[in-house]
């Protein structure tokens, strides 16, 4: 792919190509950014409160709002709220709601909006994927236009981080997902699934001058070839997640930028803890350790992340990082499958899809590493529309991706019995314990150890192989202005186009 890219560059400059410099000053209103992704596909929706694919999230942060959210630095700030505030034993939640935002058929944001919302979320007839945050939620109270409380059945120390998710998006009480209406920078004009969105300003945003485009469009592409001769044709303004191998490739062309920015995002292997052979916690920690983890992120990453230790949420101030770092142990894996019943080693089927940025590589290269340790990986690679189709989460070897988080939150959407997205089906009593009593310790560092507990007992006994935390790494036209480093791993600035501008026509 790299040689194809190059020829195609080389031709770009041949052809006397305009290159043009990137803006400079005060942001331009007007124009249309044309977006290009991977990942959608039939499947895809305009649900506030259901987005799986980046495609998905893509829409939903700039149709909808949540009441908080995380910014380029992973910090917690208001968004719909201006103040979400606890009790003393953090029992009760109260939400001061923004003064004067309409969502884009006019009407007021009021608390009786953000109550229908989570209403909507927790449905137990048809709970949405951040339904297993609000399991403690009891009820959510309007207590007058613009204040909100949230009454838990336990206390929840870190309720407000568990607010901060793209998934909880504030919608009107009479919301029906086939005339999407929200609070975003951009108003639904089309939608094709798998195909194309396209969006227009929201003149009414509350925030002031944003957003600048007059119109943003999503364009589904199938495999990463397609994204990549996209832009450098100049068919899309801006790619996300162009795979890290490339980022020279690509820079090359002086009409480009690349954005690049560190997370806490991971792509694990995930292992099905209730099925052969990985039932075994002798098996699971033979295939961790089958792993050359400074190899993955040299040859998947291009040297472009940071290891891994099995265990996610990197940025939470409770995270293990004194645990031992796993490293490759070809001997001890044997052994430990010798121990299980294979001695002659095992044959595995593992399931890959260009579901992000560098995932049939990452399988491609554990396939080499683990067969020194008498692995014998047989790939089977799908289309992302299949992978997440009916087997999704019921793959007894595969891959997935998560965004960065904090530990609590990814805990609620990953790896608790009753989570939405529990692929590697983990039910363990003491952890789900601990994780328990952290979210009720209202003690910030007798939370940080009952995190850590709980995150050892992940890495001694869990169902994921973390490799690593791959940089984000997106490319744009050099006349695309407002981009940032983000660290939450979403891509191009965090989906966050309310701050994209066209520096002159395309």
């Amino acid at each position: 792919m790299a040689l194809g890219l190059g020829l195609l560059l080389s031709a770009c400059s041949s052809a006397g190509a305009s290159v043009l410099e990137a803006p400079t000053g005060a942001p331009r209103r007007g124009g249309t950014l044309r977006v290009g992704l991977t990942g959608g596909g039939a499947a895809d929706s305009l649900d506030p409160h259901s987005p799986v694919s980046t495609t998905d999230i893509a829409r939903v942060v700039n149709l909808y709002e949540s009441l908080l959210y995380r910014d380029e630095n992973f910090e917690l700030k208001p968004l719909l709220a201006v103040e979400v505030t606890p009790n003393a034993d953090a029992t009760v939640w109260t939400a001061r709601l923004r003064e004067g935002v309409k969502f884009h058929d006019g009407s007021p944001l009021t608390a009786q909006d953000v109550v229908a919302t989570f209403a909507r979320i927790t449905n137990p007839k048809d709970p949405k994927s951040g339904a297993a945050s609000l399991t403690i939620l009891d009820r959510v109270v309007a207590l007058g236009p613009r204040t909100v409380e949230f009454r838990l059945n336990t206390a929840s120390a870190t309720f407000d981080d568990s607010l901060g998710q793209y998934a909880l998006g504030i919608v009107p009480k009479d919301f029906d997902v086939k005339h999407p209406v929200g609070t975003g920078p951009f108003k639904a004009k089309s939608f094709d699934a798998g195909r194309q969105s396209v969006f227009v300003r929201n003149n009414d945003y509350w925030r002031e001058n944003e957003p600048y485009l007059d119109e943003l469009v999503i364009l589904n592409f199938t495999d990463q070839d397609a994204l990549i001769n996209s832009l450098l044709s100049s068919q899309v303004d801006a790619i996300g997640q162009i795979p890290l191998a490339l980022l020279e490739v690509i820079g090359a062309d002086p009409r480009i930028s690349i954005l690049k920015s560190p997370t806490g995002a991971w792509m694990p292997f995930t292992m099905r803890i209730d099925q052969k052979p990985f039932d075994d916690v002798r098996v699971r920690q033979a295939f961790r350790l089958a792993v050359d983890r400074d190899q993955m992120i040299q040859q998947v990453l291009s040297g472009h992340g940071t290891v891994g230790n099995d265990l996610y949420a990197p940025f939470d101030p409770g995270f293990a990082a004194a645990l031992p770092q796993r490293t490759q142990d070809l001997a001890q894996a044997k052994a430990l499958l010798s121990e299980a019943g294979y001695p002659q080693g095992l044959d595995i089927e593992l399931v890959t899809a260009p579901i992000q940025a560098g995932a049939v590589e990452a399988a491609q290269v554990f396939a080499h590493q683990a067969a020194s340790a008498g692995i014998r990986v047989k790939i089977k690679q799908v289309e992302s529309t299949t992978f997440f189709g009916d087997n999704y989460l019921k793959w007894n070897f595969a891959q997935d991706f998560w965004y960065t988080r904090n530990f609590l939150p990814q805990v609620n959407s990953s790896s608790l019995a009753d989570s939405p997205f529990n692929e590697t089906h983990w039910d363990n009593e003491e952890f789900a314990a601990l994780v328990q009593q952290a979210t009720q310790e209202v003690d910030e560092a007798k939370r940080n150890q009952l995190i850590a507990r709980a995150q050892e007992i992940e890495y001694e006994q869990g169902g994921y192989i973390i490799w690593g935390f791959p940089d984000q790494a997106d490319a744009y036209q050099k006349y695309v202005a407002g981009l940032v480093p983000n660290k939450t791993g979403l891509a191009l600035s965090g989906f966050e186009f309310r701050r994209a501008w066209i520096g002159v026509s395309q």
